[in-house]
C-alpha cells in the first residue's frame, strides 16, 4: 500500500504592526481558504498591533480569534531549532515547512520579517530582504526604475525631519517643481493609507502632516489625469505577467475608503487597451520586477495618461492583496490560473528560491593548519 505523502505545514503570517493590519486579516483568510488541503496544512500565525506573535489551531478560520486567544509564541532565529517556541514553555516548538507572509506595509512588506525568516532558515513566499525593502520605499524604487528606463511620475521626496524643521522651505521646493494638484503620501506604506490629493496651497501642510504620521519620508507627486492599470507578476528568474486589469474608482481617486470601505469601484479585467498598450505594460511590469530584485509575486500598478496616452509606473507591491476583491488573484484567474493553483505555485516558488539560497557558501573552507595564521 503506497505511503500517504506528508502535507507541508504552511505558516500563514497575518496582522502586524502596520496601518494595513485589518487588510491583512482579510487577505490571510483568503489564502488559508485557498490552500489545497491534500497538500498543505495551514498554521495561522497572527501578529497583534502590539507585536505579539500568536498561533491558532490548524482549522481555525476566524483570524481575529487567533489574535485574541491564540497561544503566545516567539520565532527562533536559529535554523537548527524549532521555528515557533511557546512563550510559556508549555511544550515543544512547532516546525514549519514554509511561510506565506500576508503582512501588508510596515514590518511585513519592508524586508524586516523576511530577514527574520532568513535567519530562521525558513522558505517564504515573495521577495527577499533587498527586494522587499527597495519596493517598500517608493522614493528609492523610483530611482531604480528610472535607471532601468521605466517611466515614473515626477516626484519630490520630503523627510519628516526637514518638513518639521523648515516647512516654508519645503513648500517652496514643492511649488517650484509642481503646479497643483499634487498627491502626498507616505513613502513607505501602501493601501493609500495617509494619502491625500492636494488641490491648493492651503491643503498642502495638512496633507504633509498626515503623511508624516505614518512614515519618516514623504512622497509628493505630480497629479496625473490617468486610468489606473494593474498587472500581476509571478515567478522567480523567469517572471511572467498576467493580463492587465483596470481600476475605475467611484471617488475622485482610489483611496483607502474606495478600496476597502465602500462599494462602487469597478474592476475591469481585462482592461480595454489599444493594440500594443497591454504588451508594453506587461513588458514594463516584468522589467520592474527584475530591476527591483523581486521574487515570487508582485502587483505592478501603472497610470495611463488620458490625454497623451503616456504610461507611467506608479508603484510595485511585493505582498499584494489576496482578498475576495483583490486584483492580483483576479488578474491571474483571467489569465487562466485558478486561485488554488496560484497559491500552490507561490509556495513552490518559495521552496525553489530557498533551495537556491542553500547552495550559497557563507564560510571560507580553510586548508588544514591555516587557522593558526588567522588567530595570530
Amino acid at each position: 500500500m503506497p505511503q500517504e505523502k506528508k502535507r507541508l505545514r504552511v505558516g500563514v503570517l497575518f496582522g502586524g504592526r502596520s496601518g494595513e493590519h485589518e487588510v491583512s486579516l482579510a487577505s490571510a483568510a483568503s489564502v488559508i481558504g485557498g490552500l489545497d488541503p491534500d497538500r498543505y496544512e495551514a498554521v495561522p500565525i497572527g501578529i497583534s498591533k502590539e507585536g505579539h506573535w500568536l498561533i491558532g489551531a490548524t482549522a481555525q478560520k476566524m483570524l481575529p480569534d487567533v489574535l485574541k486567544g491564540g497561544q503566545r509564541v516567539v520565532m527562533a532565529a536559529d535554523p537548527t531549532d524549532a521555528a515557533l517556541i511557546p512563550l510559556d514553555r508549555s511544550g515543544g516548538g512547532q516546525r514549519l515547512d514554509v511561510v506565506f507572509p500576508v503582512l501588508h506595509g510596515t514590518y511585513g512588506e519592508d524586508g524586516t520579517i523576511q530577514g527574520l525568516l532568513d535567519l530562521a532558515g525558513l522558505p517564504f513566499v515573495g521577495a527577499g530582504v533587498l527586494g522587499s525593502a527597495i519596493a517598500m520605499d517608493k522614493d528609492v524604487a523610483k530611482r531604480l526604475l528610472q535607471a532601468a528606463k521605466i517611466p515614473v511620475v515626477p516626484w519630490v521626496a520630503v523627510y519628516r525631519s526637514d518638513w518639521e524643521r523648515g516647512p516654508e522651505e519645503i513648500q517652496r521646493i514643492i511649488e517650484e517643481k509642481f503646479a497643483y494638484p499634487v498627491f502626498v503620501k507616505p513613502a513607505t506604506l501602501g493601501s493609500s493609507v495617509g494619502m491625500t490629493k492636494v488641490h491648493a496651497r492651503e491643503e498642502l501642510a495638512p496633507a504633509l502632516n498626515l503623511a508624516a504620521e505614518f512614515a519618516m519620508k514623504i512622497l509628493v507627486e505630480r497629479a496625473v489625469s490617468a486610468r489606473e492599470i494593474e498587472v500581476s507578476v509571478l515567478g522567480n528568474h523567469d517572471p511572467q505577467a498576467s493580463v492587465p486589469g483596470e481600476i475605475v474608482p467611484h471617488r475622485e481617486f482610489y483611496d483607502y475608503q474606495a478600496k476597502y470601505l465602500e462599494e462602487g469601484t469597478q474592476l475591469l479585467i481585462p482592461a480595454k487597451l489599444k493594440r500594443g498598450e497591454a504588451a508594453k505594460i506587461q513588458k514594463y511590469a516584468v522589467a520592474a520586477f527584475r530591476a527591483l530584485e523581486l521574487a515570487g509575486m508582485a502587483r505592478v500598478d501603472f497610470f495611463l495618461d488620458k490625454e497623451g496616452g503616456k504610461i507611467f509606473l506608479n508603484e510595485v507591491n511585493t505582498i499584494p492583496g489576496f482578498t475576495s476583491i483583490s486584483m492580483y488573484p483576479k488578474m491571474w484567474e483571467a489569465s487562466g490560473v485558478a486561485f488554488r493553483d496560484l497559491i500552490s505555485t507561490l509556495i513552490e516558488l518559495a521552496l525553489e528560491i530557498h533551495r537556491e539560497k542553500t547552495r550559497t557558501k557563507y564560510a571560507i573552507e580553510l586548508p588544514d593548519g591555516a587557522g593558526g595564521a588567522l588567530e595570530a
